[in-house]
């Protein structure tokens, strides 16, 4: 039944599973809602006798007696819906891997070690109506994990305690424009086999390296101060993000992280994003697990990034929360000129689309035996952003502007490999 405060239901529902968030409009399905059958006596809903329930019109029944119905919930159009927009995010099979390495060292893997992800639909049917009778709008899903097969052949790995799937990072890239998309796939295959010593502190620039032509990366949307503008190694962003996930979800000590200067959509939900640019702006985080970790990273056809981190579990728990939006800002209304020499003179390109400000906050829990349980907090604050274009013009007059306080672009070093 729909109780009377359902009027106060919420207009959209959040489904969260770590840092995966889908959110659901609820008045885009009114399917969800249903008429039920109901017995009635002198006006009030009740339980009938066994004898009622073979009446078969409104005459045969006994004085006080009668049918009606009420509003309530369509379980079925609900699972539906839950099937094909939450659940086809969420769910997958176990992978099976085998890893080992050939003679001169090098790792090698056979296959994929994901966990298999598979939502609980019954109880996520029952917490979506709870949620909707309560007007409680964020439902944290019911998913049950089941390991992948994994084969460790090198004796050498096995006794630096690689064995099992500790954590995986991961991340879509959906719709990223094709230069952005070989150099995110440049960048992930540079992590591929990598071992991270117990207790030491990985740096993801270190293991990067260089982000040049020699590299194999092209020119693609790089966030450059105030402007967003082509530069080698566009997306890689991308990968610094997905390796940071698994780490920060699993518990791990995260030494040094910086988020984007602005909210880009590839890094959604907000507040989950690293930013890097050499040598300065690093991600970086501690092995504090009980032996080594090896990374297997790679893209799929689905356009997902993925870090799978295998090594060592140990008795720790952890989980996100988030993220805690506040503090919005509107885009700037006015369109804002910068004078480059970037480009030539009085040619006129765009550096930046318009973007909302936000701040954003997370929350971890991490809990060991012995130890207790310790709360961080992750913060992010993000600018709002005009529509930004620049004009070429000589030397000469952009020393002219300077000296006069008009907006130029100096060429100044960019605060991160971006979009």
């Amino acid at each position: 039944m729909i109780p009377a405060h359902a009027a106060d239901a919420p207009r959209s529902i959040t489904y969260m599973h770590d840092h995966h968030i889908i959110v659901v409009q609820v008045a885009a399905h009114p399917e969800w809602k249903s008429a039920e059958p109901i017995w009635l006596y002198r006006g009030m809903e009740a339980i009938p006798p066994a004898e009622l329930l073979t009446c078969g019109t409104e005459e045969e029944l006994p004085p006080h007696w009668s049918k009606g119905t009420r509003a309530g919930w369509n379980r079925s159009a609900i699972r539906r819906t839950l099937e094909k927009n939450v659940a086809s995010k969420i769910d997958r099979e176990a992978g099976s891997v085998t890893i080992s390495e050939s003679g001169s060292g090098v790792v090698l893997f056979e296959g994929y070690g994901l966990t298999g992800r598979t939502t609980d639909l019954v109880r996520a049917v029952q917490m979506t109506i709870t949620a909707l009778e309560t007007g409680v709008s964020t439902v944290v899903l019911p998913v049950s994990i089941t390991d992948p097969v994994v084969t460790v052949t090198s004796q050498a790995l096995r006794d630096a305690g690689i064995r099992e799937v500790v954590t995986i990072g991961e991340s879509v890239f959906a719709g990223s424009p094709v230069n952005r998309r070989h150099n995110i796939g440049v960048g992930v295959s540079k992590f591929n086999g990598h071992r991270i010593p117990q207790g030491a502190i990985f740096s993801f620039v270190e293991k990067l390296g260089p982000v040049n032509a020699s590299t194999g990366y092209r020119k693609e949307l790089v966030i450059q101060g105030e402007t967003t503008i082509p530069d080698f190694g566009g997306g890689l962003c991308q990968v610094s993000s997905t390796a940071y996930r698994g780490p920060w979800e699993y518990g791990m000590p995260i030494t040094q992280r910086k988020n984007h200067s602005y909210a880009v959509t590839y890094y959604s939900p907000q507040g989950t994003d690293a930013t890097i640019y050499p040598p300065s702006v690093d991600m970086k985080f501690r092995n504090d697990t009980p032996g080594d970790l090896l990374i297997q990273s790679f893209v799929d056809e689905r356009d997902r990034a993925y870090f799978i981190y295998y090594g060592t579990k140990d008795d720790r728990s952890a989980e996100v929360f988030g993220p805690y939006v506040f503090d919005r800002q509107s885009a700037p209304r006015d369109t804002k000129t910068l004078y480059t020499t970037d480009i030539p003179v009085g040619s006129t390109r765009k550096a930046g689309e318009k973007h909302d400000g936000m701040k954003v906050m997370w929350y971890r829990t991490v809990a060991k035996a012995g130890t207790g349980t310790v709360t961080e907090s992750f913060f992010s604050a993000y600018q709002a952003r005009p529509l930004t274009y620049q004009v070429g013009v000589t030397l000469d007059e952009l020393a002219r502007m300077r000296g006069e306080g008009v907006p130029v672009d100096a060429n100044e070093v960019p605060s991160w490999i971006g979009e």
